[in-house]
């Protein structure tokens, strides 16, 4: 499956690494800027995505992801900030050995950018 649209509005993101120029190993064994099928750069960036808080339920305690971005997502995504994605999306893959047995899968996030998160529901003014 492909693309598969995500909603991520129960998590909040905080950057853990800042988003960077993916790269990838050449066959010449050398270090390239990783491109789509346009010659457009890709970027990449972690995140930690834990739950938002639930009235009445424990918390769960978070996962870094990493994220795929389309585009060049610009400045002030600074470790620590928090961020919503742009049009997110998940992805699955699996690696095969050379006798055809799957020996690896799992799932890749994608998206089209960052902006900075608006603020959370537990910072709003209660409406009492």
């Amino acid at each position: 499956m492909d693309n598969i649209p995500v909603n991520l509005s129960g998590y909040r993101l905080m950057v853990t690494e800042e988003p960077t120029m993916k790269m990838r190993e050449n066959k010449a064994g050398e270090m390239e800027p990783a491109t789509d099928r346009d010659g457009v750069a890709k970027f990449v960036v972690m995140l930690f995505a834990k739950p938002r808080p639930v009235q009445g339920q424990r918390t769960g305690k978070g996962e870094e992801i990493k994220v795929t971005l389309v585009a060049d997502p610009g400045e002030g995504f600074e470790e620590g900030s928090y961020v919503e994605l742009i049009n997110p999306i998940l992805n699955t893959y699996e690696m095969r050995g050379e006798d055809g047995r799957i020996t690896a899968s799992g799932v890749w996030f994608k998206a089209d950018g960052l902006k900075p998160a608006g603020p959370s529901i537990s910072s709003a003014p209660s409406a009492a």
